[in-house]
């Protein structure tokens, strides 16, 4: 009998109570993460190195009072980004459209997940581009959720928001930050004139693990390729590091992704939003 055994039968004094505690005991440690230490749901101690700038100042105000004003979500607050501070601060945002229930449930991330979204709201579009002149931007960044519960995934209605940003704002550059759309998908948005196409293959062929089962790496590079195809002028996506990928990994990836004629990589350090995702930390010098 172990140790934790012996104090749970003493504090419970009951058999069916120890029986049950050690049978869900067991499961907790049967988890895929408890084997892997750096990957594990444990707090990381932050390095001195980290510094996360708190929200605060006129134009977070500004920023926040607008998006509440429109009724709009952003990837910074649904996916509870460290970075908000910064970008708010900044007087700008990346808009999430298609609601904030994400259908797939990918381990690093912290937007909120669900087997079916939201009903699409029909004024989306027409909200975002009088946010985006309310803000005065000219460069925006628009993302989505998955939403695997839609025939097209979404698509018909993230296409008819683009439309209705651009209709609002003239001379407006958008950037589009996709889910892992096929042709057929990805052609009306094509149409309405990006200036980017982005997909993210999240981190390296070993570790799509993390990410939801209905993802791969394979599909995420296809999409990537049929943006190209289709007349794209700029493709881009992200790799994670701290997931526990190997620098040979990284450097394969670059390769597999400027055979596919991907023009941007961004490469950063994950910053897990909380304890319940995945991630460790690289030093400064290693990054």
């Amino acid at each position: 009998m172990s140790f934790y055994a012996l104090i749970l039968l003493i504090l419970t004094r009951d058999p069916l109570v120890f029986y049950l505690g050690m049978v869900l005991y067991s499961i907790k440690m049967a988890l895929p993460f408890a084997d892997i230490p750096s990957l594990a749901h444990h707090a990381l101690k932050k390095p001195p190195w980290i510094r996360v700038k708190l929200p605060g100042g006129d134009t977070w105000k500004q920023v926040e009072g607008v998006l509440e004003k429109h009724g709009l979500h952003t990837v910074c607050d649904e996916a509870h980004c460290p970075n908000k501070g910064t970008c708010w601060g900044a007087g700008t945002a990346t808009f999430m459209i298609l609601g904030d229930r994400c259908t797939r449930n990918c381990r690093f991330c912290g937007v909120s997940t669900s087997p079916r979204g939201q009903e699409l709201r029909k004024d989306e579009g027409e909200e975002i581009a009088a946010a985006v002149r309310e803000l005065g931007l000219r460069y925006l960044v628009l993302t989505s959720v998955d939403r695997e519960d839609l025939p097209d995934h979404g698509a018909g209605h993230f296409a008819s928001c683009v439309t209705a940003i651009r209709a609002g704002n003239p001379g407006i550059k958008v950037e589009l930050l996709i889910p892992d759309y096929d042709t057929a998908e990805i052609a009306p948005l094509v149409a309405t004139g990006p200036e980017v196409i982005a997909h993210n293959v999240e981190t390296v062929p070993s570790l799509q693990w993390v990410r939801d089962p209905r993802a791969s790496f394979a599909k995420s590079l296809a999409t990537l390729r049929y943006a190209k195809a289709l007349g794209v002028g700029v493709t881009k996506t992200s790799l994670l590091l701290g997931l526990g990928e190997q620098k040979a990994e990284v450097l394969a990836v670059m390769d597999t992704l400027r055979e596919a004629a991907v023009d941007i990589l961004v490469m950063g350090q994950y910053l897990r939003p909380s304890p319940k995702q995945i991630g460790s930390l690289y030093q400064p010098r290693t990054l």
